[in-house]
């Protein structure tokens, strides 16, 4: 593997796919429990989130804490060095949120060309 003088590649590493950084996203103001990470994040299955969940805790970006109680009570945090992750995200959500209704428009357009 050649190193490359940009870190995007080990970057995408820990957040690449559809919902890692809006997990992290929705988990940042604190402990978060699972159910709520559900209700934030639109659209993913339990199956989905259960595996993006154990790959951030396998990569340090998360804390998962088993309360040990019946009915079960688990809720993720992040690391300090997950908050440094979603620091370096911070700028990109800015991003999309100034150019959402640009890039709607152009996958309106791409999509009504097919």
């Amino acid at each position: 593997m050649v190193d490359s003088p940009c870190g995007l590649d080990v970057s995408l590493k820990v957040i690449g796919g559809k919902w890692k950084p809006l997990i992290l996203y929705h988990i940042q103001g604190g402990p978060t429990r699972f159910s709520q990470v559900k209700k934030r994040v639109a659209g993913i299955s339990e199956k989905v989130l259960i595996q993006q969940l154990r790959e951030l805790v396998a990569m340090n970006v998360l804390i998962r804490r088993d309360h040990q109680r019946v009915p079960p009570m688990v809720d993720y945090a992040l690391t300090p060095f997950g908050e440094t992750l979603v620091e370096a995200l911070r700028p990109l959500c800015e991003w999309g949120t100034q150019n959402r209704a640009r890039v709607a428009a152009t996958v309106m357009a791409a999509s009504a060309s097919v």
